[in-house]
């Protein structure tokens, strides 16, 4: 029996596990479920034992656990691959906005709706499905490659233990090439891998003036306005091409390839719609780039929130005694957040008028990570993503952030984004749903996966 011929032949088993396991709500950001995440674990752990992984452990952290699984390889010399997901899911308010019931798993035509349908329980269960095609259609007792899986459970609250775990357990997670798989394709039509997703940090700006709010016409235009120096300060951090502004933001900065600017170019976009779905009336961005490059290859400098002085009904003619702004840098590869930190403290301490005090409380930060286009790996999980797919697979970006940044620190290395999801699924709102068609898809990518990875490897 063929990679396609078991899925197919598996399909209703897969479908029926699946439902089980989204019928436990693994919410981790809210203590009332931690039981709930507990249990969710054990449920994998359990799936995987009986797909036939040999080691199978649950990883304890500060907060929830995770689960570590692993399948050798027949050849000691083979690839090792480590796939990352997470089987904890978002809140699943307001809840009078879902039109089935979060927990409990509904199909209807080719979608199955459910919290954590694509997010990520769907995308980690493939996985299991698609090494048993793989070992059913070899007639092999071991994967071609050394397969770990690593399935967090505190993602969807800030994996706030994840690089303490992977640090811990990084001789256990040694890996040739890491897999993942929580995030989406262009369109169901239009198959495609992520090939990098932008970091994040940012900070909070406070100009401090008088020590009480004074009368604007006893002081105003006499004495600097906290209000209007933050305005100044915030208006100066992008030029008049809607760069940032900021001496020293772009240093580093990996330029992302022709040859990718050219694949996102190759994508069906209507620039009309996506406007639509943003709710806005004009684009907007750094001149010299596409939409879709400022929202996945560029930085940016996003002004998040500014308050201070009279915001109450009615007029109040002062001059404030405090201003207050909150600001987040989107990151790409060759940003170190530490060191866009820096940067950004000095543009706002040089550029704070005499008499004010300014503080800046700065965030964490999380890194950008992207792919090789040029190796192995990469090209690997192409061919295995093409032979399911019947059709090019193009590229993309993700704009937002997640801990696989960790993931390649960490452990040194590279990573490869395997993953079905679409941008309709909605994840982390009301209804979310996950194409069942293109699960199995999926399923059929990861057993070819680990052929071409081996392949590749020697």
């Amino acid at each position: 029996m063929d990679v396609r011929a078991y899925i197919e032949a598996h399909r209703d088993e897969f479908l029926s596990s699946l439902k089980e396991w989204l019928a436990i709500p693994s919410i981790s950001a809210d203590p009332a479920h931690h039981g709930d995440v507990r249990r969710s674990a054990r449920w994998l752990a359990d799936h995987l034992s009986a797909t036939g992984f040999p080691t199978v452990e649950l990883w304890e952290t500060p907060g929830l656990p995770a689960v570590f699984a692993e399948w050798p390889a027949a050849d000691p010399a083979a690839p090792t691959v480590l796939v990352y997901g997470h089987h904890d899911v978002q809140p699943v308010d307001p809840l009078e906005e879902w039109e089935t019931r979060p927990f409990e798993p509904t199909e209807r035509g080719t979608s199955l709706f459910a919290r954590g349908a694509s997010d990520d329980k769907g995308q980690v269960l493939f996985h299991a499905l698609g090494v048993r095609a793989a070992l059913a259609a070899s007639g092999a007792d071991a994967p071609p490659v050394t397969i770990k899986l690593l399935v967090e459970g505190e993602e969807e609250s800030g994996s706030v233990h994840f690089a303490e775990l992977l640090a811990a357990n990084r001789d256990r997670l040694a890996c040739d090439v890491a897999v993942i798989s929580d995030t989406t394709m262009w369109a169901a039509d239009t198959p495609s891998m992520c090939v990098g997703m932008r970091g994040v940090t940012d900070v909070e700006i406070s100009l401090y003036g008088p020590d009480r709010d004074l009368h604007s016409g006893s002081f105003g235009g006499a004495v600097p306005n906290p209000l209007k120096a933050m305005s100044d300060l915030l208006s100066g951090m992008h030029d008049d091409d809607n760069r940032v502004a900021i001496p020293g933001f772009y240093d580093g900065v990996v330029e992302a390839s022709e040859e990718e600017r050219a694949l996102i170019g190759r994508l069906p976009f209507d620039e009309q719609e996506w406007l639509a779905t943003a709710a806005s009336r004009a684009v907007w961005g750094e001149k010299g780039y596409s939409t879709l490059e400022r929202i996945w290859l560029r930085p940016t400098a996003e002004i998040n929130g500014m308050w201070g002085g009279h915001t109450g009904a009615g007029g109040k003619t002062i001059v404030p005694r405090s201003a207050h702004a909150k600001v987040s840098f989107r990151l790409v590869p060759g940003q170190e957040p530490l060191r866009i930190q820096e940067c950004v403290r000095a543009f706002v301490e040089a550029n704070t008028p005499d008499g004010l005090r300014v503080e800046t409380e700065f965030g964490g930060g999380v890194r950008a990570c992207a792919s090789d286009l040029s190796s192995g790996a990469l090209k690997a999980a192409r061919a295995a993503m093409e032979r399911a797919f019947g059709t090019q697979v193009l590229f993309t970006r993700e704009g937002g952030s997640g801990p696989e940044a960790d993931i390649a620190d960490i452990l040194g290395a590279p990573l490869v984004f395997v993953a079905v999801g679409l941008d309709e699924d909605r994840i982390h709102a009301p209804n979310e749903k996950v194409e069942v068609p293109l699960l199995l898809k999926g399923a059929e990518s990861a057993a070819y996966l680990w052929e071409e990875l081996a392949s590749a490897g020697r």
